[in-house]
């Protein structure tokens, strides 16, 4: 089955087919570099992440890029107000953003460019735009002439008509018409600048993105992706650049992630529900952040809150319970119970998966499938079937999906199976040596780390509370 995307610049969903055969060039805007990140900024990071590592599993060769915005005007005034220099404080929030993603389980792009490291190339970018007739200079700030590219407006579905209404001239801008946007700024007293052919300054924002995918991974690309936010104007305006320069289209496909709301409202620092991701890893495991993220689809809406979360946790938890009960059965002597309806059944699970991830990446529909293999495999459990090689391929394909989703399906930080079974039998001869308060004292040990000992006719049985 071929895979579906929604394609924004189509307002539909598409087959993918790449523009070569078994590899994807695919670029996600990355973050301006001025504070840790939001919970709205991990949610690109998240979602975008899974698509990647779904289009491995699938057997591409995907090449990802994910920029830094590593010198702006938020990133100035922020060095100004904290008395740090512009370099010291991107590289200090990058790293920073390297470890909160870590945290999320998002490996890292194959590269991750910057600004500052790619000036030559977007000076060179901006002075053939500007031989083509569809940029100008303006006493040291160059502009794009939007009204030159005809199809401006194509990704948002706006007419440069409608757009033009609601567009006004800034007091202090240099630009012929309100649609037109800067590519080239002169530097003010004082800012961080670079030497061009028009004067010390620096980039505009659009015209970073451009640039890097021109240089990394041509001038077309399979898919372009980046939050709801960047539609417009930060993507509309990218493709007008790269599309006026390159006379070719910049990316087959465009992926855009959903809003996040905090309780149900707009997240902004004046509001007080600015969520820093840095802090709510304090609070909350990582996993389960990232978990929340994909039970909803990257294109919905999703509303954050302290409650979500913490269902969230308890859905990952009862996932967890039921991979360790299958670790535990597995570990056990008896090998019993019919087999070949069983691993059909828990076969048919992973095309399911397979079948609601290919439908635009449903992380959503894809969760829900793990959720009834796990009450498939709670269901064998009960009936105490003990077939090793159905115990196995239930943990396996559990495994397989939590490795495709990047999802921890086994807990983490806990006492292991194997030093349980060493407790146990240490038990045991500490019984029969009739050592009872050693015995009481690795049964009680054990139930403060969550683990349950039942003593059968059978032998010791164990499960985690």
């Amino acid at each position: 089955m071929a895979i579906k995307l929604y394609n924004t610049l189509a307002r539909k969903k598409e087959e993918f087919v790449p523009l070569q055969d078994g590899k994807v060039t695919m670029y996600v805007c990355g973050p301006t570099v001025y504070n840790y990140i939001h919970i709205g900024n991990a949610r690109p990071a998240i979602v975008f992440d899974m698509i990647r590592k779904y289009l491995e599993y699938r057997g591409y060769h995907v090449h990802f890029i994910s920029n830094f915005t590593d010198v702006d005007d938020k990133i100035i005034k922020a060095a100004q107000e904290l008395g740090e220099e512009v370099p010291s404080l991107a590289e200090r929030f990058i790293e920073a953003y390297f470890e909160d993603i870590e945290a999320l389980g998002v490996k890292k792009a194959d590269l991750h460019p910057r600004v500052t490291e790619t000036m030559p190339d977007i000076i060179e970018f901006i002075e053939a735009l500007i031989e083509k007739g569809y940029a100008y200079e303006a006493d040291g700030d160059v502009y794009f002439e939007t009204k030159a590219f005809k199809e401006y407006g194509k990704l948002s579905s706006q007419s440069i008509n409608d757009l033009q209404m609601g567009a006004r001239i800034e007091v202090g801008e240099k630009k012929k018409d309100p649609l037109d946007f800067v590519l080239w700024k002169e530097a003010k007293q004082g800012e961080i600048s670079w030497d061009s052919p028009w004067g010390k300054g620096r980039p505009g924002w659009h015209i970073e993105c451009s640039a890097m995918v021109k240089k990394y991974l041509g001038d077309t690309i399979d898919i372009h992706a980046g939050g709801q936010d960047l539609a417009f104007p930060h993507h509309e305006n990218e493709i007008a650049q790269s599309e006026a320069l390159n006379e070719q289209k910049m990316a087959k496909y465009w992926l855009h992630n959903g809003y996040i709301q905090i309780n149900n409202e707009k997240m902004s620092k004046s509001l007080g529900n600015f969520v820093l991701v840095h802090d709510i890893i304090q609070k909350h495991r990582p996993e389960v952040i990232r978990f929340f993220m994909l039970q909803s689809h990257y294109r919905s809406p999703l509303n954050f809150s302290e409650e979500l979360l913490e269902s969230a946790k308890n859905s990952l938890e009862r996932i967890n319970t039921t991979t360790n009960n299958l670790k535990h059965r597995l570990n056990e002597s008896a090998d019993f119970g019919e087999i070949k309806n069983w691993v059909e059944t828990v076969q048919q699970f992973k095309e399911t998966f397979i079948t609601e991830m290919d439908d635009d990446f449903n992380s959503a529909n894809g969760i829900s499938v793990l959720f009834d293999l796990v009450k498939s495999a709670n269901r064998y459990l009960q009936e105490n079937h003990s077939s090793k090689q159905v115990l196995q391929t239930f943990l396996d394909t559990i495994r397989e999906i939590g490795t495709v989703l990047d999802i921890s399906v086994e807990a983490k930080d806990e006492i292991l199976d194997e030093e349980i079974e060493r407790l146990i039998k240490e038990r045991i001869e500490a019984r029969k040596e009739r050592n009872f308060s050693r015995a009481d004292e690795i049964r009680d040990s054990l139930k403060e780390q969550g683990i349950i000992l039942e003593d059968t006719p059978q032998g010791t049985r164990w499960k985690r509370d």
